[in-house]
């Protein structure tokens, strides 16, 4: 072989050399981390806690792809499962509806439980990982006008389930997602024994409580009961009285991040970043912050960012 080509053979190898090694070092070194797509539901709090977590992983160099307030459970679930985005925060209960039947029975009623219920079986179905939770259970709940409570004496869910079956005028504002679940409106109904008919009830295609609420709250089409969640910022300013579930009918609903397992094995440094601002959250934190958005108008991600800075988690 002629003595120059050897030579401009031996010159590219070394380039090539010299660019692959540069390149792996960039990537031991968490240089051009990503890009990670980010989802979440198009809740209120959906919208939260995914711009936390956009905002965190940003903040901490990955390369992030916003698509927070993709849709509702089903569509972001789908989203994730078929790899068209990389992670999104999701509930703790929701894996007892993800995977029924399985056979963890009572542990779904207690925080350890769900969370290692739903790791172990995310992980053989899909090949998922669970975050550590926020210590805030958002569970289902339905909620009352004020002064209907107060009229009526309706404290517990027992004591709504009186007040349909003697007759009371009720009408509930619902999601397609609240109406129709089995764990949700209809477990209720099942365990208190009432059961609302269409003419009583008002179904939105959000699942975005606060749309439900301000219903309730201004007597929307004669509305004056709204699903909500246990995390719901506005109830307090809107008038409205939670009612105690004293059959303890629901599931610990705490929010985590779901995320994909060859994301995780590919980017463990994740977990460090979005673990100490999960468990930060309490109930009080997430009322509160839920509370600025659904009530102030204030947008999610501005709400995110000023909290995770005021905590020091980002700069």
């Amino acid at each position: 072989m002629n003595r120059n080509i050897m030579r401009n053979i031996f010159i590219l190898l070394i380039i090539v050399s010299l660019v692959t090694g540069l390149w792996a070092r960039g990537e031991d070194e968490g240089a051009g981390k990503g890009p990670v797509t980010i989802a979440s539901k198009f809740d209120t709090e959906g919208a939260l806690l995914g711009n936390v977590m956009l905002l965190v992983l940003a903040d901490g160099g990955f390369d992030v792809v916003d698509k927070t307030e993709l849709g509702a459970t089903d569509v972001v679930r789908k989203a994730l499962e078929t790899g068209e985005v990389d992670m999104y925060p999701e509930y703790t209960g929701n894996g007892n509806w993800f995977f029924m039947p399985n056979e963890f029975g009572d542990d779904w009623y207690e925080s350890e439980g769900a969370l290692a219920a739903v790791r172990e079986l995310d992980k053989a179905a899909f090949d998922m990982e669970w975050l550590e939770p926020a210590p805030a259970n958002n569970t289902w709940a339905i909620a009352i006008r004020g002064d209907l409570a107060k009229a009526e004496g309706l404290v517990t869910l027992s004591d709504f389930a009186d007040y349909v079956n003697a007759g009371g005028e009720v009408k509930l504002a619902g999601s397609e997602e609240f109406v129709s679940r089995p764990d949700s409106l209809p477990a209720f109904q099942g365990a208190y024994g009432f059961e609302l008919s269409q003419a009583q009830l008002l179904v939105l295609s959000s699942g975005n409580t606060a749309l439900t609420e301000q219903a309730a709250a201004r007597g929307t089409d004669g509305v004056n009961a709204a699903m909500a969640y246990g995390t719901d910022g506005p109830l307090a300013a809107l008038g409205l009285v939670v009612l105690e579930d004293n059959l303890g009918v629901q599931l610990v609903y705490e929010p985590a991040p779901r995320i994909r397992s060859v994301v995780m094995d590919k980017y463990p440094e994740i977990a460090d970043l979005l673990n100490p601002v999960f468990t930060s959250m309490d109930l009080v934190t997430l009322q509160t912050l839920n509370a600025k958005i659904a009530v102030e108008g204030v947008p999610a991600r501005t709400v995110a960012e000023e909290w995770l800075k005021d905590k020091g988690f980002i700069d």
